[in-house]
């Protein structure tokens, strides 16, 4: 017999639902996340069931789309009462079709990823999260950096484009609002990196990190770090081995790895040697 959940209707979320939504990360043991979700649910597309019992949300995630080359899919939460009952499943089949001949990604936890492995996702990384009060060690970054200014923008939304390999204006350009932080790395040549930090409970995620190479990622990380008491949490791809390196010799410690899925393509777009962490793993 059919699961009665079969029947829900799945609806698109507005950001009248960001408190649902972190009412069911809580429900799962996640963190509430209520600023993360209000700009993931105006910056990208949000689907969820209702919970039959009337209370809040049985399941939702949020896409977030770069135009018909690349969408991320995020925050895929099933409440807890409602778990393996398929529900998951069906809302990940809904995105597939919304989706259809889009190139998807998504960063998996160890729990999620036989499902999207089972719907055609395949592995194309790893990201390693990190957490934890950063403290200099060694010799301080030599690159210079400051604070972004408006006139930056422009700048920091070419090098995006490029390093990234879709246009995402209109998320980042949400950055100044929504992060506490948001410095640019930059030498005679011209803009070279930018970094933002963002609230997130009690720590600020560093996200998205771009830079032409270690060192400036360095530098930018640190001047971050500089601006707050609360500990940094950010998530590394795994090959920027260098930089994971010098974060944990500086108090940050591995919080464990994500795996880097892709639908469609074979893997992401642009330049993974300037890319060093996402915004947000729910959105790339």
């Amino acid at each position: 017999m059919p699961s009665p959940l079969a029947e829900l209707p799945i609806r698109r979320l507005t950001a009248d639902d960001r408190i649902a939504c972190a009412d069911l990360s809580e429900d799962r043991s996640w963190p509430r996340e209520e600023h993360k979700w209000g700009f993931l649910l105006v910056a990208g597309t949000g689907y969820g069931i209702d919970a039959p019992d009337g209370k809040g949300l049985a399941s939702a995630c949020v896409v977030t789309s770069y135009g018909p080359g690349l969408a991320a899919i995020g925050m895929v939460l099933v409440a807890e009462r409602y778990a393996r009952q398929g529900v998951g499943r069906r809302l990940m089949q809904h995105v597939l079709r919304e989706m259809k001949g889009t190139p998807l990604t998504l960063h998996a936890t160890p729990y999620g990823r036989p499902l999207y492995e089972e719907l055609g996702f395949e592995t194309a990384g790893r990201a390693e999260m990190v957490r934890g009060h950063f403290r200099p060690s060694g010799p301080a970054p030599t690159v210079a950096t400051r604070p972004a200014t408006a006139e930056d923008l422009p700048r920091i939304l070419r090098l995006d484009t490029e390093v990234f390999g879709q246009d995402r204006t209109h998320v980042i350009t949400r950055l100044p609002a929504f992060a506490d932080q948001l410095r640019v790395a930059e030498d005679s040549a011209g803009l070279i990196g930018f970094a933002a930090a963002w609230p997130n409970m009690n720590t600020h995620v560093v996200g998205p990190l771009i830079a032409r190479d270690t060192e400036t990622a360095k530098a930018l990380v640190a001047s971050l770090a500089a601006g707050t008491d609360r500990p940094l949490r950010t998530d590394v791809d795994v090959r920027h081995e260098a930089l994971l390196s010098w974060l944990k010799a500086s108090g940050v410690e591995s919080a464990g790895f994500n795996t880097v899925m892709t639908h469609g393509i074979p893997d992401l777009p642009g330049d993974w040697t300037r890319r060093f962490a996402p915004l947000t793993v729910a959105a790339g």
